[in-house]
């Protein structure tokens, strides 16, 4: 099911066919470092469901349908209407994918599904995810100080989030 087309991409939500696909993704040592990888049964979990708490999304090119990324969506039945963004993943990297699958997400998040806030968390390293998101449009709101552990280190993560009028301000 395509949930949004853009230029060059379309956000669709993700099959079964595509669990090597995500599960491969996540475990790539340039995507590894930034993200905590979920298992095969999890993801086989979120694309079987029918509650759709959360979504797996697959980016892929208009024109040759090769999958070039993934985004797991969360809280899409937040009654606060605040959805998470979580595993920003681009697999084709260097071409402009990152900002417009990101540019294509938001459009779907606030546009098609009416949310409120978008939100996610990034590890303070990553400063090409981080550039992305502040312009974007996305405010740092804090730090999550050493809550995650990482081969035995402690990692903190920048909390990110943009409302809704601040997203229709920008676009």
């Amino acid at each position: 099911m395509i949930l949004i087309e853009g230029q060059r991409l379309r956000l669709r939500r993700a099959e079964i066919t595509d669990l090597d696909y995500i599960f491969n993704l996540q475990y790539k040592s340039e995507n590894i470092k930034f993200i905590v990888p979920f298992d095969e049964n999890f993801h086989t979990e979120i694309i079987n469901s029918d509650n759709a708490e959360n979504l797996d999304v697959i980016i892929e090119e208009i024109e040759t349908g090769a999958a070039v990324g993934y985004f797991m969506i969360c809280g899409l039945n937040d009654t606060a209407k605040s959805v998470e963004w979580r595993h920003v993943i681009i697999d084709k990297k260097g071409v402009g994918y990152g900002r417009e699958a990101f540019k294509l997400l938001m459009r779907w998040s606030f546009e098609v599904k009416k949310f409120h806030r978008g939100w996610l968390d990034c590890k303070t390293y990553n400063s090409v995810a981080l550039h992305l998101y502040e312009t974007s449009g996305l405010k740092r709101e804090g730090v999550i100080r050493e809550c995650i552990i990482t081969n035995g280190v402690y990692e903190d993560l920048i909390v990110l989030s943009i409302l809704d009028r601040e997203y229709f301000a920008i676009k």
